[in-house]
């Protein structure tokens, strides 16, 4: 087998990252665009000793799960690469995957993991969606003599290339009136010739277009990330915006002029409202800026606190702590039901919104500190931090999960029960191989915040071994 074979497979299975799996003889094949249950006429694009790449050109005989897209970018946009795949079937290969983690990556057998909770709403979900601006647009079938091309493109990256934008003209999984935001942005810079930012050349004007959509309260954000402060420009921008789209709350314009290509600046300038917008998460009430971190999936994000929270076993007089709290969402929502919550984050401007959101929804019970997770817990541990030990820990970490070092305190400092929120099963499958010495994980419930892509949330409980 060598690179431009071509071949007839019969698709067996989904991997983790979404990745469908062949067997030709012996050799694993990895196939994009295809789907279990397919048998499809395959190209190989990459060959190596122990596995190949390959794409499906064909398919020969579909998979019953295999359903029709509704979005006219999919394919080349990799944003929504399960759309072709039924939405049941979508939550069963999730929850296979978080199941596999635990056992082939954290040696944690028969462990429960629960059917995946669905997503009631699988389009039109995400308050929040970023979008370059770029001189260098990628090109699919049938878009070379494209209407209107002025040598910008308003969009998203595409797959393993960040240099390239596709044109985006509606984005299921945003509200409506963000894509009437989206067109109107774009007829506004045609209308008026403005220039966009060329990461070569490193000139140019506009950067990002970032749309925030409450769903629950009906604020909508439009930041317009620029490389340089114009306000004339933004007057007019600003105008025709609130024009065409009057539901928009407030307009705000970050202006980064540095090289690296992120979607906030060094300043900021409110032109239109308030600079934030407000959403609800059960009784609570959250002021989200223009750069803080909010989950995107707003309904869905109750499910998963409320699983945390009923995972917690929370009595009244329970010290609570909450590792890499973020914005502090999940520790106030869990604070009605203990006696106190302390949340670690390092980053100060999510520290900084987390006590600003408990001030603005009168939680008193909770503490907000900002450092490294692992110096907080050698400090409290030493007695430099003077914070309550925990009846029961909360972790969030990132995709990379906790350091071993962490792992290694935590254990030490052996609360009754942890409860661990991850977005990445194999890390969270990694660090709880090391908690399993000191801990009986219960059961594992999968949340899926993300309709259409592999992105599967976990929510684990542990209980402390006797």
């Amino acid at each position: 087998m060598k690179y431009g074979d071509e071949l007839e497979l019969s698709i067996e299975k989904l991997a983790f990252e979404g990745k469908a799996i062949a067997h030709a003889g012996e050799l694993v094949v990895f196939v994009e665009g295809a789907l279990p249950g397919d048998t499809a006429r395959v190209k190989i694009i990459k060959k190596k000793k122990n596995f190949a790449e390959a794409r499906a050109i064909e398919i020969l005989s579909p998979s019953p799960d295999r359903i029709s897209p509704q979005c006219m970018h999919f394919g080349a946009c990799g944003g929504c690469k399960w759309q072709h795949l039924a939405y049941t079937a979508q939550c069963e290969w999730k929850r296979t995957h978080v199941a596999e983690s635990f056992e082939h990556i954290g040696e944690l057998h028969s462990i429960p993991v629960l059917p995946t909770i669905p997503c009631a709403q699988q389009f039109y979900y995400r308050n929040k969606m970023e979008f370059s601006f770029s001189t260098s647009r990628w090109r699919v079938e049938n878009d070379i003599n494209e209407k209107n091309d002025d040598g910008f493109t308003l969009g998203l990256h595409v797959p393993n290339n960040y240099a390239k934008v596709l044109h985006i003209e509606q984005c299921l999984l945003q509200s409506e009136n963000s894509n009437l935001v989206l067109r109107s942005v774009r007829n506004f810079i045609r209308a008026n010739g403005l220039t966009v930012y060329n990461n070569k050349l490193h000139e140019g004007y506009l950067r990002f277009l970032t749309i925030r959509d409450s769903k629950k309260t009906g604020d909508m954000m439009v930041n317009i990330v620029t490389s340089e402060d114009k306000p004339d420009i933004m007057e007019m921008f600003t105008q025709h915006l609130v024009k065409e789209c009057p539901f928009i709350t407030t307009v705000v314009n970050n202006i980064n002029t540095r090289l690296a290509q992120i979607a906030f600046g060094e300043s900021e300038k409110v032109y239109v409202g308030e600079g934030f917008i407000r959403e609800r998460i059960g009784v609570l009430e959250f002021v989200i800026s223009a750069n803080s971190f909010f989950q995107t999936n707003t309904k869905q994000a109750e499910i998963l606190y409320s699983t945390a929270k009923d995972f917690g076993d929370f009595r009244r007089e329970d010290v609570v702590w909450d590792l890499y709290c973020g914005t502090g969402t999940i520790a106030m929502y869990v604070a009605d039901a203990v006696q106190k919550v302390i949340g670690v984050e390092q980053t100060a401007s999510a520290i900084a919104d987390a006590k600003r959101n408990a001030e603005h929804n009168k939680i008193s019970n909770v503490e907000f500190i900002c450092g490294d997770v692992k110096e907080t817990l050698l400090q409290s541990k030493s007695g430099v931090q003077h914070i309550n030990f925990p009846d029961c820990v909360i972790i969030d970490p990132p995709r990379s999960g906790m350091h071993p070092d962490v792992v290694k305190e935590l254990l030490n400092v052996a609360p009754e029960r942890i409860v661990y929120v991850s977005c990445n099963p194999a890390t969270q499958a990694r660090d709880l191989k090391i908690l399993s010495e000191k801990y009986a994980i219960e059961k594992v419930q999968p949340v899926d915040m993300f309709p259409h892509t592999y992105h599967i949330e976990a929510v684990a409980k542990l209980t402390k071994k006797s």
